[in-house]
């Protein structure tokens, strides 16, 4: 029996108000805010010396702000060592912020303690990225499924065994596994595992942390879609972290995309891959591959970028994306652009946005390092480029000096 063929549901825990089909209690109603983050923060100190002194630190996420929806899966995508696991920590409070706040269901929970918390972990779980270090090699599937119960308090109907085997099957796995170790198992059943024990507590947001980057492209697909199918019949809210922008596509409803430790632009699926506004965005998606053997000997309109990522110890002033980006100009080093929406359902973070006008039209001098990035650039993707934002922008100069008329009286249409 497939997944998509097993009935997927879990019973409210005994404490709690059951609702009809034993789903998730006390949901906030579909499209309500459920997670509010604002001007979120971590750096992490570096010390030296005999005494410890701090000498830096590094600026692993830097003032983040968006929102989660109930109901909805909020992707976030960028380079190795943007802060997007460190994001993620952050929002389940894995980690203690530096600054900014998080809100969960309208509660500021940024600063809670340990006893605070407690509660909270039944309605925010994370399931981690590597299924071979995040299980417990001593403990049997039982124990480690089994232990949120455990740890708060909480008996179900029929009892913890009980209830585990259910979860098991939940995720397709055999409830007869109960009493075997996780090295009995291969990575895609582990990753299930975890996906069990995030949901043994019926939690209202699960944040994922590449939750299928360890895993062969075959178990891929299956995890993606058990974790979809959940969500249809859970009514869970996720937050999926993942470099694979094509995962990303098939299970997210909006996309955040991450640079050196902020977002860089946040918007709805299908906007952001029909166009997306920020230079890096541009470049990510470049590098999708096309599996059409018909354009094998196509010419390829990948852009590169030039350089590495720059140091999150001391990242660059302004916008942190205008030492790779080919449409850099002075203002780019000295203003950080903010998080603006320049289009109902896309917010971009840029002064010289794809597919739309400049934010700052007056600096067209383009620094060297642009003109240097701008000479990789395939010359159909400069084209395109350039006659697209010509296009919008004169669309947009043709809209805005367009006289406003006001409603005509009489029986002027017969002219």
């Amino acid at each position: 029996m497939s997944d998509d063929e097993k009935a997927v549901t879990i019973p409210a825990q005994a404490d709690e108000p059951q609702l009809q089909g034993g789903t998730l209690t006390k949901d906030p109603a579909p499209g309500e805010v459920l997670l509010k983050v604002t001007g979120l923060q971590k750096h992490f100190p570096i010390k030296k010396g005999l005494l410890q002194r701090q000498v830096g630190a590094v600026h692993a996420v830097d003032g983040l702000d968006f929102e989660v929806r109930s109901g909805e899966t909020l992707g976030v995508v960028g380079e190795s060592g943007c802060g997007k696991s460190t994001m993620g920590r952050l929002i389940t409070r894995l980690l203690e912020p530096t600054g900014g706040k998080i809100e969960f269901e309208g509660k500021d929970i940024t600063h809670l303690g340990v006893s605070g918390m407690r509660p909270l972990r039944r309605n925010v779980q994370m399931i981690f990225q590597d299924p071979y270090s995040s299980l417990n090699p001593r403990h049997t599937i039982g124990t480690i499924v089994g232990a949120p119960f455990k740890l708060q308090g909480v008996e179900p109907e029929g009892g913890v065994k009980k209830e585990v085997q259910r979860l098991l099957e939940v995720v397709g796995l055999n409830p007869e596994h109960y009493n075997r170790y996780p090295h009995e198992f291969s990575g895609g059943q582990r990753q299930r595992i975890g996906i069990a024990r995030a949901l043994a507590l019926n939690p209202k947001l699960v944040v994922a942390d590449e939750p299928v980057s360890a895993l062969d492209v075959s178990i891929q697909a299956q995890v993606v879609n058990l974790l979809d199918d959940l969500q249809q019949e859970l009514g869970l809210t996720y937050v999926i972290i993942a470099h694979d922008l094509s995962v990303v596509r098939h299970v997210s409803d909006r996309i955040a995309v991450m640079y050196l430790g902020k977002i860089v632009e946040l918007a709805d699926r299908e906007l952001l891959y029909k166009a997306p506004m920020h230079p890096y965005t541009k470049a990510l998606m470049s590098a999708v591959p096309i599996p059409d053997p018909r354009r094998k000997n196509a010419k390829s309109d990948r852009i590169l970028l030039q350089g590495d990522v720059p140091s999150p110890i001391s990242p660059p002033s302004g916008c942190r994306f205008h030492t790779r980006c080919w449409k850099a100009t002075q203002i780019c080093t000295t203003t950080e652009p903010p998080l603006l929406q320049l289009q109902p359902g896309q917010q971009v973070a840029c002064h010289h946005p794809e597919n739309f006008a400049d934010q700052a039209p007056q600096d067209t001098v383009l620094l060297t390092v642009a003109k240097e990035a701008e000479k990789l650039l395939g010359e159909t993707a400069l084209q395109e480029s350039a006659e697209t934002s010509a296009a919008v922008a004169a669309t947009l100069s043709e809209e805005a000096a367009e006289p406003v008329s006001e409603p005509e009286t009489g029986t002027d249409e017969e002219k």
